[in-house]
């Protein structure tokens, strides 16, 4: 085995040593200047040093991976599968025998000390070859996503023979400046069927988004399948806000959606709301019902009127079958148990009940994450604070030596309207247009050490949304600039720049078919086939 990948190894190393004097021989092909810098990168590198040239991508490139490594092979599947569906391009991957071969994309795991972080990586492109370095197939898979932005729309096929798609060469040095960058998505208020929260992933995993929070339930709704308590879903699952007719993710569809994430190296967090938002559970189950009131299902969107009885065993009983079956089909080293916004639970029974739950995540392997309310209670430092509404809160959990996820609803809430005049959205928090999204710094947001801050989170609650398309309204554009927020430093990060490189985001958002909402504060560069379609409209 070990003689196999050598000579393995030692062929890729002569087939790229090789490649420059065989491409002299053949078709000598016209590049045209480029500039690495100027190319519009969502979320920007950490370094950029351009070389000035190209490399031709052709039917005559392949791509090879570090051969002791599957999760590679995995991650040149996926880069070839995204070229082809970008350029029509099938690109072999490790395949020696039978093919033609000019140029090469070589993804290539390496242990240096020059790669910092998991999500690390280093791009060296050259005419001839493209060699991505990376520690862990995580950070190989976030070089992709930089590859695939440089693959230009449209192929150069003016100036040569044969169609060549020009990336520009030079070198690349990146890592995330926080290691948790994520999104929410309210499947409760309004359920997204298992093929619209794919297409949430494919999106944000294009923008090195990294998790993918799934807010399960609420007052509204119960969307996950419990075995061991069936009319969560038969009952708790049949309505949604508006009086539709709501639904729920089999455990077989969760799996689904987890194991898609996992492709895209992207952690799914599961977050049950409790003690307050429960509802739907208590109409299943009336003996988990704390507030001395008869449950009816519900199809409004007030918050703050239901609690779990937090003095019965029973009901802690009921949270540890749901958070054992949850978490059983859950990679992600978290738990979210929400805990906002439970006001007629009486403050020492919210922090009894907090307490209580904590064990019962831990106990499951699991770190519990709750929203900023949540750090009244008498936590460890292992749990984590999201900080959506109270500074204090968020002192607080700073103070328990607590990380902390930023996801403040006046700056980070996708569900806010863009301005008065948006379709779809709210506004309690704040109107967020597209520059206000972006112009904040999440290092000293609010005086939390960046010790402190796992990450930035945004959020998107659907009570005025009820299909993809809305979806996609709210949080494209918007959900790009949160990317760059998240993974590139601060010095990298500046407006007037950033909106010139989203303004080029269009002809990707376009094929994606994504309904993003067009902010005038955008000069978008449209492809040249929505711009004819605009002309005959």
């Amino acid at each position: 085995m070990i003689k196999s990948i050598f000579f393995k190894s030692l062929m890729l190393l002569c087939l790229i040593a090789s490649i420059s004097s065989c491409a002299e021989k053949k078709e000598q092909l016209i590049l045209p200047e480029t500039d690495l810098a100027k190319e519009a990168l969502i979320p920007m590198p950490l370094k950029i040093i351009p070389t000035n040239s190209a490399f031709a991508l052709d039917q005559f490139t392949a791509i090879y991976t570090s051969p002791q490594s599957e999760g590679l092979n995995r991650v040149g599947a996926f880069l070839s599968e995204k070229i082809n569906s970008k350029t029509g391009l099938r690109l072999p991957v490790n395949t020696i025998e039978g093919t033609i071969v000019d140029r090469i994309i070589y993804i290539n795991q390496v242990d240096s000390s020059e790669l910092e972080e998991k999500e690390s990586y280093q791009l060296y492109i050259k005419k001839d070859s493209i060699i991505l370095n990376a520690k862990t197939a995580e950070g190989a898979f976030r070089a992709v996503q930089t590859l695939r932005q440089l693959i230009p729309e449209k192929s150069n096929d003016t100036l040569n023979k044969r169609v060549i798609w020009p990336i520009p060469t030079g070198k690349i040095i990146d890592q995330p400046n926080f290691a948790y960058r994520g999104a929410m998505l309210d499947v409760a208020r309004h359920f997204f069927s298992v093929e619209d929260v794919k297409k949430y992933i494919d999106l944000l995993a294009y923008y090195k988004i990294n998790a993918l929070h799934l807010h399960l339930t609420d007052d509204q709704g119960w969307r996950i399948e419990i075995k061991s308590w069936p009319r969560l879903t038969e009952v708790g699952g049949s309505t949604e806000v508006g009086g539709e007719a709501g639904g729920f993710y089999t455990q077989e569809d969760y799996k689904e959606i987890v194991a898609y994430a996992g492709k895209h190296h992207m952690m799914i967090i599961p977050e049950v709301d409790m003690p307050g938002h429960t509802n739907a559970a208590s109409v299943a189950y009336p003996f988990l019902n704390g507030n001395g009131k008869t449950p009816k299902l519900y199809e409004g969107t007030h918050v703050g009127f239901s609690t779990f009885d937090t003095r019965k065993d029973t009901v802690y009983a009921f949270i540890d079958d749901v958070v054992r079956e949850i978490t059983a089909m859950t990679p992600s080293p978290y738990f979210h148990i929400g805990g906002d916004e439970s006001h007629v639970t009486k403050k020492k029974d919210f922090i009894y009940f907090i307490d209580r739950v904590e064990k019962i995540v831990q106990k499951h392997g699991k770190q519990m994450i709750g929203w900023d309310e949540a750090a009244k209670a008498n936590l460890d430092s292992s749990s984590i604070a999201q900080f959506w509404n109270s500074k204090e809160n968020a002192t607080t959990a700073v103070e328990k030596g607590m990380k902390v996820i930023l996801s403040p609803a006046k700056k980070a809430y996708l569900d806010m309207q863009y301005d008065p005049l948006s379709k779809h959205g709210l506004h309690w928090a704040a109107y967020i247009p597209v520059d206000t999204a972006y112009v904040w710094t999440p290092e000293t947001y609010s005086r939390i050490p960046k010790e402190n801050i796992l990450g930035v989170e945004a959020p998107l609650w659907s009570e005025t949304i009820s299909n993809i398309s809305e979806l996609e309204y709210l949080a494209f554009p918007r959900a790009i600039g949160y990317s760059e927020l998240s993974w590139s430093t601060e010095e990298n990060r500046n407006w007037d720049d950033y909106k010139e490189r989203l303004a080029k985001q269009a002809p990707f958002l376009e094929r994606m078919n994504v309904n993003y909402y067009p902010s005038k504060l955008i000069d978008w560069k449209k492809s040249e086939h929505s711009i004819e379609t605009i002309q005959k409209d």
